[in-house]
Protein backbone atom coordinates (compact mmCIF):
# COMPACT_ATOMS: atom_id res chain seq x y z
CA UNK A 1 0.00 0.00 0.00
CA UNK A 2 1.29 3.40 -0.97
CA UNK A 3 -0.11 7.38 -0.59
CA UNK A 4 0.94 10.44 -3.24
CA UNK A 5 1.53 13.38 -1.15
CA UNK A 6 3.65 16.46 -2.03
CA UNK A 7 7.56 16.06 -1.46
CA UNK A 8 9.02 16.84 1.89
CA UNK A 9 12.56 18.20 2.39
CA UNK A 10 13.62 15.02 3.91
CA UNK A 11 12.42 13.28 0.56
CA UNK A 12 14.99 14.57 -1.80
CA UNK A 13 17.71 11.98 -1.75
CA UNK A 14 15.00 9.24 -2.16
CA UNK A 15 13.54 10.64 -5.26
CA UNK A 16 16.99 11.52 -6.30
CA UNK A 17 17.38 7.65 -6.08
CA UNK A 18 13.98 6.81 -7.36
CA UNK A 19 14.84 8.25 -10.66
CA UNK A 20 18.63 7.28 -11.14
CA UNK A 21 17.37 4.07 -10.62
CA UNK A 22 14.18 4.43 -12.98
CA UNK A 23 16.14 5.84 -15.56
CA UNK A 24 19.55 4.28 -14.92
CA UNK A 25 21.23 7.11 -14.79
CA UNK A 26 21.60 10.94 -13.22
CA UNK A 27 20.13 12.92 -16.00
CA UNK A 28 16.16 12.96 -14.42
CA UNK A 29 17.75 13.85 -11.16
CA UNK A 30 20.06 16.87 -12.24
CA UNK A 31 16.91 17.94 -14.07
CA UNK A 32 14.53 17.73 -10.67
CA UNK A 33 17.43 19.85 -8.86
CA UNK A 34 18.07 22.31 -11.50
CA UNK A 35 14.35 23.14 -11.26
CA UNK A 36 13.77 22.67 -7.81
CA UNK A 37 17.06 25.86 -7.88
CA UNK A 38 14.20 27.73 -10.19
CA UNK A 39 11.10 29.84 -10.24
CA UNK A 40 9.88 27.17 -12.25
CA UNK A 41 9.39 25.42 -9.19
CA UNK A 42 5.76 24.74 -7.47
CA UNK A 43 6.68 22.84 -4.55
CA UNK A 44 3.02 21.49 -4.22
CA UNK A 45 3.22 19.63 -7.55
CA UNK A 46 6.08 17.65 -7.24
CA UNK A 47 4.55 14.27 -5.78
CA UNK A 48 5.72 11.02 -4.27
CA UNK A 49 4.66 7.57 -4.11
CA UNK A 50 5.55 6.67 -0.53
CA UNK A 51 4.85 2.88 1.39
CA UNK A 52 3.18 2.94 4.81
CA UNK A 53 6.59 2.27 5.79
CA UNK A 54 8.09 5.55 4.73
CA UNK A 55 10.55 4.21 1.41
CA UNK A 56 9.87 6.82 -1.40
CA UNK A 57 8.30 4.48 -4.57
CA UNK A 58 8.04 6.80 -6.88
CA UNK A 59 7.90 10.97 -8.20
CA UNK A 60 6.34 12.86 -10.62
CA UNK A 61 6.89 16.85 -11.19
CA UNK A 62 5.31 20.08 -12.73
CA UNK A 63 7.29 22.56 -13.22
CA UNK A 64 6.15 26.24 -15.04
CA UNK A 65 7.22 26.92 -17.95
CA UNK A 66 5.64 28.79 -21.64
CA UNK A 67 4.71 28.53 -25.28
CA UNK A 68 5.90 31.49 -27.06
CA UNK A 69 3.20 32.80 -29.19
CA UNK A 70 2.83 35.77 -31.65
CA UNK A 71 1.17 37.50 -29.31
CA UNK A 72 3.61 37.17 -26.24
CA UNK A 73 3.40 33.78 -23.65
CA UNK A 74 1.31 32.02 -22.42
CA UNK A 75 2.03 29.98 -19.03
CA UNK A 76 1.79 26.33 -18.23
CA UNK A 77 3.55 23.34 -17.16
CA UNK A 78 5.63 20.80 -17.82
CA UNK A 79 5.20 16.92 -16.43
CA UNK A 80 9.07 15.82 -16.55
CA UNK A 81 10.15 13.40 -14.99
CA UNK A 82 7.92 10.85 -13.80
CA UNK A 83 9.67 7.71 -12.42
CA UNK A 84 8.86 4.47 -10.34
CA UNK A 85 11.38 2.27 -8.68
CA UNK A 86 12.39 -0.74 -10.88
CA UNK A 87 10.66 -3.18 -8.17
CA UNK A 88 7.34 -1.37 -8.29
CA UNK A 89 7.03 -0.71 -11.62
CA UNK A 90 3.80 -1.95 -13.56
CA UNK A 91 1.99 -1.90 -10.89
CA UNK A 92 -0.37 1.06 -11.51
CA UNK A 93 2.10 3.92 -9.43
CA UNK A 94 2.88 5.87 -12.28
CA UNK A 95 -0.47 6.15 -13.70
CA UNK A 96 -1.88 7.23 -10.01
CA UNK A 97 0.97 9.75 -9.47
CA UNK A 98 0.04 10.93 -13.45
CA UNK A 99 -3.51 11.00 -12.54
CA UNK A 100 -3.37 12.66 -9.19
CA UNK A 101 -0.48 15.18 -10.96
CA UNK A 102 -2.89 16.21 -13.17
CA UNK A 103 -6.05 16.73 -10.71
CA UNK A 104 -3.47 19.00 -8.74
CA UNK A 105 -2.48 20.79 -11.46
CA UNK A 106 -6.39 21.91 -12.09
CA UNK A 107 -7.00 22.40 -8.40
CA UNK A 108 -3.53 24.67 -8.75
CA UNK A 109 -5.28 26.66 -11.30
CA UNK A 110 -3.47 25.38 -14.59
CA UNK A 111 -4.96 24.74 -17.72
CA UNK A 112 -2.46 22.85 -20.01
CA UNK A 113 0.29 20.39 -19.24
CA UNK A 114 3.30 19.64 -22.06
CA UNK A 115 4.72 16.23 -21.79
CA UNK A 116 7.61 14.59 -23.52
CA UNK A 117 6.66 10.60 -23.07
CA UNK A 118 5.32 7.25 -24.32
CA UNK A 119 2.76 7.80 -26.67
CA UNK A 120 1.62 4.38 -26.12
CA UNK A 121 1.08 5.51 -22.37
CA UNK A 122 0.22 9.58 -21.36
CA UNK A 123 -2.63 9.24 -24.07
CA UNK A 124 -5.06 6.88 -21.11
CA UNK A 125 -4.95 10.43 -19.22
CA UNK A 126 -5.95 12.69 -21.89
CA UNK A 127 -2.90 13.78 -23.83
CA UNK A 128 -3.11 14.42 -27.29
CA UNK A 129 -0.15 15.14 -29.57
CA UNK A 130 0.77 18.93 -29.05
CA UNK A 131 1.11 19.33 -33.09
CA UNK A 132 -2.76 19.09 -33.18
CA UNK A 133 -3.32 22.12 -30.95
CA UNK A 134 -0.24 24.02 -33.08
CA UNK A 135 2.13 23.62 -29.90
CA UNK A 136 5.75 22.72 -30.50
CA UNK A 137 8.69 21.57 -29.12
CA UNK A 138 12.05 23.62 -29.22
CA UNK A 139 14.09 20.76 -30.46
CA UNK A 140 13.76 17.82 -32.64
CA UNK A 141 11.28 15.45 -31.49
CA UNK A 142 8.97 12.01 -32.40
CA UNK A 143 5.66 14.32 -33.13
CA UNK A 144 3.91 11.09 -30.94
CA UNK A 145 5.83 11.69 -28.30
CA UNK A 146 5.18 15.66 -27.55
CA UNK A 147 1.76 15.68 -26.08
CA UNK A 148 -0.07 18.18 -24.62
CA UNK A 149 -3.18 17.57 -21.75
CA UNK A 150 -6.34 20.14 -21.67
CA UNK A 151 -8.09 20.14 -18.41
CA UNK A 152 -11.18 21.37 -20.38
CA UNK A 153 -11.06 20.66 -23.83
CA UNK A 154 -10.36 23.15 -26.46
CA UNK A 155 -8.89 25.62 -23.58
CA UNK A 156 -5.64 26.05 -25.96
CA UNK A 157 -7.59 26.85 -28.87
CA UNK A 158 -6.15 29.80 -30.31
CA UNK A 159 -2.85 29.88 -28.98
CA UNK A 160 -0.09 28.44 -30.70
CA UNK A 161 4.06 28.43 -31.00
CA UNK A 162 6.46 26.53 -29.32
CA UNK A 163 7.27 25.51 -25.65
CA UNK A 164 10.08 27.26 -23.77
CA UNK A 165 11.92 25.09 -21.58
CA UNK A 166 13.66 27.02 -18.16
CA UNK A 167 17.72 26.91 -18.18
CA UNK A 168 17.09 23.52 -15.94
CA UNK A 169 16.20 21.75 -18.67
CA UNK A 170 18.98 22.47 -21.22
CA UNK A 171 20.95 21.55 -18.56
CA UNK A 172 20.55 17.63 -18.83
Amino acid sequence: MYKIRAEHETDIPKIKEVNVLAFGQENEARLIEGIRNSDAFIPELSLVAVTEDGDVIGHILFSRISIKTAGGSEPTLALAPMAVKPDWQNKGIGSALVQEGLQRCVEAGFDAVIVLGHSKFYPRFGFVRASTKGIHPPFEVPDEAFMVYEAMPGILDGIEGTVQYPEAFSAV
